[in-house]
């Protein structure tokens, strides 16, 4: 979730919210928090409170909550309807991470602390680091001290990868309801005409595992006259999250050699003819979602809310001819992380009021906690919404993830194993402008503008222009 764009899968209405919250309207509003990019709204900061908790013996307890969408702002409605007797209202700040719009105004409330302080505030996977482990973590409380301890994050069955984003030093500071390990989402009709089944478990084997194994499905593909990608981008993020070290070792910028590895995959694809030469969350990519290309394409690669909230919007005539399998390595795209100020721990009523909001959101695997009403998408009452993977796979293990799209299929049974395979321990706070920076300089390597090392060179002077961060 840009990065991942929210606002082309729904969450554009991120404006001024009622005092009573709006239901999240089983998962529908927005896509994953978590996605890498910024909403399309101008950033507004908003304000409301959940007013319906009934009136009890002393004064409420108010929780300043700040995000980027209105996606968990709208959790607290569902929370008060199945928490009646919380003494509890929300007052909740949203600005959209449009022009970076959200870190500094979050920043500059962390630091002014007081009253007005956030007690509850959301960073996704863009810039999580920062808060859960970099230059704004001392901010954040310990989830231990909230009395949310480990046996809790074990008995839900939370990946390791988001465990490890949300902690320092050993210490759990942030959690996400969402989980975002990624699959290979494909074609049937194209893998029957060209490995002659559609069958999960066979196709896995065909792309898979190891990228020697899916070039030589991206041949066997291009034989028929297919692609296997749409673009570029499709496998930069396995390829990003696979990585044995992140962008920033021991202070310098690090170049892993599996991320070094994208520049001649990216120009294998291209050479070859693999791709349409498509850029992600463009109308060329969308196309080739609906089958519209330049080329037919057999697949994307991403987590569930890739399914849920883009192609869903774009498959068109191929809905129902999609399912999903395990890529050829393990990774995650996108998701966003609840953290709660240190000062609450200050205050035993408020902190209690925080702890339980949290650990309803990330940790609760009952029934009524916020994760079963979204994998089965199910947050408004006799209306069925979007299904998404959650952070808990004890969740997901007793909820039902068949979805059209996918003709049916079970997603969950491809999700949980993709969640526990995806590596959180090679990004840094940085990585949103790295990303962008190595990106394009791998297409200008791709497009024939440079050769390999002047697109190498080119990098590593951009990063130490605006970063200040000198390569090894």
């Amino acid at each position: 979730m840009k990065r991942m764009k929210r606002a082309l899968v729904g969450i554009s209405t991120m404006l001024v919210m009622t005092s009573a919250l709006a239901a999240c309207g089983g998962n529908n509003n927005n896509a994953n928090s978590n996605s890498n990019a910024a909403g399309n709204a101008s950033p507004a900061a908003t304000e409301a409170a959940a007013t319906n908790a009934p009136a009890s013996s002393g004064e409420k307890v108010t929780i300043n909550l700040w995000s980027f969408t209105d996606e968990i702002p709208n959790m607290t409605k569902k929370y008060m309807e199945t928490h009646p007797d919380a003494n509890v209202e929300f007052k909740t700040t949203v600005i959209a991470t449009t022009d970076g719009a959200y870190q500094p105004a979050l920043d500059q409330a962390l630091a002014a602390g007081g009253k007005d302080a956030p007690d509850i505030y959301a960073a996704e996977s863009a810039f999580v680091l920062k808060y859960t482990q970099g230059d704004a973590s001392d901010y954040a409380a310990n989830y231990a001290d909230l009395g949310l301890d480990d046996s809790l994050v074990k008995g839900a069955g939370i990946a390791q990868y988001s465990v490890d984003i949300g902690s320092k030093d050993g210490k759990l500071k942030g959690l996400g309801y969402q989980a975002t390990g990624g699959a290979f989402i494909y074609r049937r009709s194209i893998a029957k005409d060209v490995f002659g089944t559609d069958d999960p478990a066979t196709i896995k084997t065909e792309v898979g595992p190891g990228w020697d194994k899916f070039f030589e499905a991206a041949a066997k593909l291009k034989a028929k006259g297919y692609g296997i990608v749409s673009g570029d981008g499709d496998i930069w993020h396995p390829i990003e999250n696979s990585s044995d070290k992140g962008w920033i070792v021991d202070g310098k910028l690090h170049i892993d050699p599996k991320r070094e590895e994208f520049l001649d995959l990216s120009k294998k694809l291209k050479d070859n003819g693999y791709h349409n030469d498509t850029t992600d969350w463009t109308e060329a990519w969308y196309a080739d979602m609906s089958g519209t290309g330049k080329q037919p394409i057999f697949g994307f690669f991403g987590p569930a809310w890739l399914i849920n909230y883009v192609m869903n919007g774009q498959v068109k005539d191929t809905n129902g001819d999609w399912a999903v399998t395990e890529p050829p390595t393990g990774f995650f795209w996108g998701g966003t992380w609840l953290l709660a100020n240190k000062d609450v721990v200050k205050d035993d009523a408020k902190k209690q009021a925080v702890a339980d909001f949290i650990k309803w959101v990330t940790l609760d695997t009952s029934e009524t906690g916020l994760q079963y009403y979204w994998a089965n998408g199910t947050m408004k009452e006799g209306e069925q919404g979007t299904k998404d993977s959650v952070a808990s796979s004890v969740v997901m293990s007793k909820s039902n993830g068949e979805v059209p799209l996918l003709g049916g299929q079970n997603m969950f049974d491809v999700f949980v194993p993709a969640n526990a395979n995806a590596s959180g321990k090679n990004l840094t706070q940085y990585d949103e402008t790295i990303n962008k920076l190595w990106r394009d300089q791998v297409r200008e390597y791709t497009a024939g503008n440079k050769d390999r090392a002047a697109a190498i060179d080119t990098f590593k002077q951009q990063v130490k222009d605006q970063l200040g961060i000198d390569s090894e």
